[in-house]
């Protein structure tokens, strides 16, 4: 294979590493191969499968409606090495190697997908029947406990946490879900946007139950700190996620509060010839003028390409997109688009108690981030305001008979 001259802090790049065979480490190899790289990529994975996509996982996986959800990639047609079933231990910056439990691989550009892994309920380890819902493996764990129609109950009522309530409660499952907060979705919404959520709960069949914490876990129970049992065949935790960044401990990657790699604006980390891209990385947006770590699907897609044109060379390219992320619970589709968190004022179209309503946050009059259930026309032409941020007229945004798109001031 031809070698292609390009410069990234000085020499030639003649290899790429991939370290992370998610959607993050995949598309970087991809991106890498369409932008007309000619040297080496090799990905690098933990898990032993071919590299496959999360969001089936809790869907048509869960249910057994698919058996995988594997990538439909030629990796030996792009010419990219995947190296499987190999978990990285540490990276040595000075030598340009990683060492991998197969041994020293060297490189020249680097680039950590690495991804997130779900945060445990402590007190749990070892306790039989405790699952999580990050993997392949995860999801064939549960497999066969919805097929049995167990009373599960979850613990967590955020995005995971719904999802795989819907799929329990679509295979027949006794569902209750237990959250500290007082409503749904607490911390990513606003309480009055989250409340609503509530209700599908109930209107699913499922009971949820906020405001409780879990106290233990026993085989067959959930004890709640008000001594309440809640019967329990399984018990899927569903707290969060966490950027899987242990390993790079002393490595001279600079990490942030959360254990997320702080990149630039160009997704280069604190080393030389190192990159980060997807839920491992936060990024800082200029459109929102503060740093931003987001843990979807859309960022692993997107942010590969600005990875791939920067180890290329040419005009640095800076990565601000505007995030975006769906998900699909209790018959409704939950579409959220931008950052609310700098907004001043909060707009509402339609009746959050209908089955399709939207939520749009403004900053200045302009659209920086909304939510809509069941109305992909707005999020579509939502987003597009958001990048292009003209000025919007609140009290047309909140009829909802009238397109978004034609809220515009002026």
């Amino acid at each position: 294979m031809s070698e292609q001259t390009v410069h990234e802090g000085g020499p030639r790049v003649r290899r790429v590493v991939v370290v992370g065979a998610g959607m993050a480490g995949v598309q970087t190899a991809i991106a890498l191969r369409e932008q007309g790289f000619k040297g080496g990529v090799k990905v690098i994975g933990a898990e032993p499968h071919q590299p496959y996509d999360r969001p089936p996982l809790s869907k048509a996986v869960l249910l057994g409606k698919a058996e995988d959800s594997a990538f439909d990639v030629d990796f030996e047609s792009l010419g990219v090495e995947l190296r499987l079933g190999c978990e990285v231990r540490a990276l040595r910056p000075t030598d340009h190697e990683l060492d991998t439990e197969a041994g020293p691989v060297p490189y020249d550009v680097l680039v950590l997908a690495i991804g997130a892994e779900p945060v445990t309920l402590p007190g749990t380890e070892g306790v039989p029947g405790v699952h999580l819902l990050r993997t392949l493996d995860d999801a064939e764990r549960l497999r066969p406990v919805l097929a049995r129609q167990h009373d599960i109950v979850v613990v967590g009522a955020g995005w995971i946490g719904a999802e795989f309530a819907t799929a329990a409660r679509e295979a027949g499952c006794a569902v209750t879900v237990v959250e500290a907060a007082g409503q749904p979705l607490a911390g990513a919404l606003p309480a009055e946007v989250a409340a609503p959520m509530a209700t599908w709960y109930a209107d699913s069949g499922a009971e949820l139950r906020t405001h409780v914490r879990v106290e233990r876990v026993e085989p067959g129970a959930v004890v709640l700190a008000d001594g309440t049992r809640l019967p329990a065949g399984a018990v899927v935790v569903g707290i969060g996620a966490r950027p899987a960044t242990g390993w790079l401990a002393g490595s001279g990657i600079e990490l942030g509060a959360q254990g997320e790699i702080l990149a630039d604006a160009h997704l280069r980390t604190s080393l030389p010839d190192v990159y980060a891209v997807g839920d491992c990385a936060s990024f800082p947006s200029a459109r929102y003028g503060e740093r931003l770590l987001v843990h979807h699907w859309d960022n692993a897609l997107q942010g590969p390409r600005t990875v791939a044109a920067n180890i290329l060379g040419g005009t640095p390219t800076a990565y601000d997109p505007v995030p975006y992320f769906w998900s699909e619970q209790f018959g409704r589709f939950v579409q959220y688009a931008g950052h609310h968190a700098a907004a001043d004022r909060m707009v509402w179209r339609g009746d959050p108690s209908s089955p399709s309503w939207t939520v749009c946050w403004l900053r200045e009059d302009r659209l920086v981030a909304l939510l809509a259930v069941g109305r992909p026309r707005d999020l579509a032409q939502g987003r597009r305001l958001i990048e292009t941020g003209p000025r919007m007229d609140p009290e047309a945004i909140a009829d909802p008979a009238r397109p978004l798109k034609g809220a515009t001031a002026g």
